[in-house]
């Protein structure tokens, strides 16, 4: 018998994020890291609205909105002329989260989510989410414990791990997940490699001032751009009392000095880290390989821009939790599973090419400044004019993202039933939200007559939603999925914009809130529909090989 269900490498958001959904599940999981504890560095900056749904789900949106950024706040986007003393060039304005909570109430037709997204630093997500998991009596978060080693037997893998003092241990899992990083060991062992662009290395440095927030004459908000030729631009942390400062200088030295200049006022603060980074866009060659998986910057490396790095390893943690849970549970087939890269790969190959774009926009105007644009003149605040122009276009690239991070669909998967005449054959950049009720998709938010989102109540089993039509004659599918052993509910939808939104007929949505089938009538074969969602009537994909045994043979 194994040890654990799942060995995860890397205690990052991702990490932690597949653990909570499979301990949540009762799965017994086991993370190693090879910290020591956890970081104080910010990296990623915000949960955006998917995946604060996701965290609804497992019970914890509102526990992380209280740990993150104050939901009062204005969501405020500068680009500063200078310093952040003078007018700024152009100036975005976004709701605070409660009122966005607020808006999203008063419209039903599915444009909106369960959820607005919540910023929250990494190194406070981190550790609330080590606590959530030391609530689940079978996940276990070992630190000091470096994977340097892993082999796959009959049913298992075997994972040696080593701790700064040179001592050696081994578990064993059913499954490895790699969640290690853009450097990932799990990665390169499995015969994978990132490709990609390496673009700008850039320097970042936090500081602590206890009270500069409130001293901003220009007005409160997240991000503060600084038209000048060094790309700065500087992140309120989750705190409001730790700002993040990203600029292209030569030295470590200058990134204090260049805070100073960017306030503009005197001030007190204190210099806690300075490092540098490089930009990359890069996508795995692959995310598997027997019993063996990646996700997160393991897989793919998203450029902060547009805020996708983190969000797009957390689709990839709900995607492989509840397909790992199933073929632990004995009823995932063996193409669930592999679905895994079938689906989440697009995904991340779309997130990349989403942030490239936003990274572009962002370049295109910064690439307009010029040294005229310091002068207090004419030709000043022409070229000063110019800039705004095109900034108050392009940097909307970077914020307005509802189309990329809630209407990605998953358009070639083996566990979908698309039908015929299937309209979408590519997802492009769309960076508006357009509510789609089809198969591949995330079955748009709708709030019942309570006022809850349709979401709190489905759970983590397929449900069949029948929308203004009745249930009545489900039997034979419920009896379908009974025989591969496969969770199922049936739920009626009368509600007014359940019919307006998702059309009248029925909508089979699987664990993960995506759509996998629906049609006017009831499925012909109950059994063929069941057998190819849940992957038991799907060949296995070449990388799961002929090693990898299926598990309810």
């Amino acid at each position: 018998m194994n040890e654990f269900d799942v060995v995860i490498a890397g205690a990052g958001p991702v990490g932690l994020t597949l653990a909570v959904e499979l301990g949540q599940r009762g799965k017994k999981v086991v993370i190693l890291e090879k910290r020591e504890r956890l970081g104080k560095l910010p990296k990623m900056e915000r949960c955006n609205a998917r995946t604060m749904e996701n965290f609804r789900r497992m019970g914890l949106a509102d526990r992380i909105r209280a740990h993150g950024l104050d939901n009062d706040m204005p969501m405020d986007v500068f680009i500063c002329d200078e310093d952040i003393t003078r007018t700024p060039l152009v100036h975005h304005e976004y709701p605070s989260v409660n009122v966005l909570k607020q808006h999203y109430t008063t419209v039903n037709d599915g444009s909106v989510p369960a959820e607005p997204y919540q910023l929250i630093s990494q190194y406070t997500l981190e550790p609330l989410l080590v606590d959530v998991l030391n609530e689940l009596p079978s996940v276990e978060v070992r630190f000091d414990a470096e994977l340097i080693s892993f082999h796959e037997n009959a049913g298992s893998v075997t994972v040696g791990y080593k701790t700064r003092a040179g001592e050696s241990h081994e578990v064993t899992g059913a499954y490895l997940v790699g969640c290690d990083g853009a450097s990932s060991l799990v990665r390169k062992s499995i015969g994978h490699e990132l490709e990609g662009d390496s673009l700008l290395e850039m320097r970042q440095a936090l500081f602590y001032s206890e009270d500069l927030l409130d001293q901003i004459p220009i007005g409160i908000g997240r991000h503060y751009h600084v038209a000048d030729d060094k790309s700065s631009f500087l992140i309120v942390q989750d705190d409001k009392k730790h700002f993040s400062l990203h600029a292209t200088v030569e030295t470590d030295a200058e990134m204090s000095e260049l805070f100073e200049k960017i306030v503009g006022f005197e001030f007190t603060y204190e210099t806690l880290y300075v490092g540098s980074w490089r930009q990359r866009l890069m996508l795995s060659s692959g995310y598997s390989k027997g019993r063996t998986l990646i996700a997160g910057d393991a897989a793919h490396l998203v450029i902060p821009t547009g805020g996708l790095g983190m969000n797009t390893g957390h689709g990839d943690a709900v995607d492989l939790a509840w397909k790992l849970s199933a073929a632990l549970d004995g009823w995932g087939g063996e193409g669930l599973l592999g679905s895994y890269e079938a689906e989440r790969r697009p995904i991340g190959r779309r997130n990349i090419a989403a942030s490239r774009k936003a990274t572009m926009g962002r370049r295109k105007w910064r690439g307009l400044w010029s040294p005229q644009m310091t002068e207090r003149s004419a030709e000043g605040d022409k070229a000063r004019a110019e800039l705004a122009a095109v900034a108050d276009a392009e940097q909307r690239w970077s914020n307005d993202l509802y189309g990329i991070e809630m209407g990605y669909g998953y358009l070639k998967s083996p566990v979908i039933d698309y039908g015929q005449d299937y309209p979408i054959d590519d997802l492009g950049l769309e960076f508006k939200y357009t509510a789609q009720s089809l198969p591949g998709f995330r079955l748009p938010n709708t709030w019942q007559e309570d006022g809850s989102p349709l979401q709190d109540s489905l759970g983590r089993e397929y449900t069949l939603l029948a929308v203004g039509v009745s249930p009545e004659g489900s039997t034979e599918l419920a009896e379908a999925f009974a025989k591969f052993g496969a969770p199922f509910s049936v739920k009626e939808l009368n509600y007014t914009a359940a019919r307006e939104v998702y059309g009248t007929g029925y909508i089979l949505v699987r664990p993960d809130l995506h759509i996998v089938w629906r049609g006017e009538q009831l499925p012909v074969n109950g059994t063929e529909l069941a057998g190819l969602v849940t992957g038991n009537l799907v060949a296995p994909t070449q990388d799961q090989g002929a090693d990898a045994q299926r598990v309810n043979a």
